[in-house]
């Protein structure tokens, strides 16, 4: 692995858990400390690198693989990536893991009920409603990471905390220098 290959925070978690919210002051956070950065949002990821596919298992892991491959090729050229991800499956995560050498999987935590009430987007109103379905974490179901490198508690943490908490993370594992 190269000194100056770059690094891959992927933030997954249920729909409205905050994973846009954190993916955001991160990168406005990083970008502060000079760092080359890049932000994959799940919706923009899916109107111009994924256009047209659905919400299928099949059609998910191919919007998951697209973003992985795309990072692998920014990573190994000393770009930083923030994935901002649902990534409902275990087994894509893996392989994310399995192919992305500075991977750092950030979980944020936060329960359905919660995340219904939240429902930035109406989503679950939808869905809820038959309107939408393979919705995460209603029809479709959503495997918790088991082993996380950092797990956020996005219900009852501040946003600020979170954000500190996968800072301290970065530079613990040497990718990111402490900040005054």
């Amino acid at each position: 692995m190269s000194k100056d290959q770059g690094f891959v925070i992927w933030l997954t978690g249920l729909p409205g858990s905050g994973k846009t919210t954190i993916a955001q002051k991160l990168l406005r956070e990083l970008k502060t400390r000079k760092l080359k950065v890049e932000l994959f949002d799940g919706d923009e990821v899916r109107k111009n690198l994924s256009k047209g596919l659905g919400f299928t298992k099949e059609d998910r892991d191919t919007h998951n693989k697209r973003v992985i491959y795309v990072c692998k090729l920014l990573t190994r050229n000393d770009v930083n990536a923030i994935v901002s991800l649902i990534s409902p499956y275990t087994s894509t995560r893996s392989y994310a893991r399995n192919n992305l050498p500075k991977f750092v999987e950030v979980y944020l935590k936060c329960s359905i009920k919660k995340c219904i009430e939240r429902d930035p987007k109406g989503l679950y109103k939808k869905a809820l409603s038959g309107e939408i379905t393979n919705m995460t974490g209603i029809q479709d179901p959503y495997e918790e990471p088991s082993n996380p490198e950092v797990l956020l508690n996005t219900e009852h943490d501040s946003s600020r905390k979170n954000v500190e908490k996968v800072l301290k993370k970065l530079e613990e594992l040497g990718y990111i220098n402490n900040h005054p």
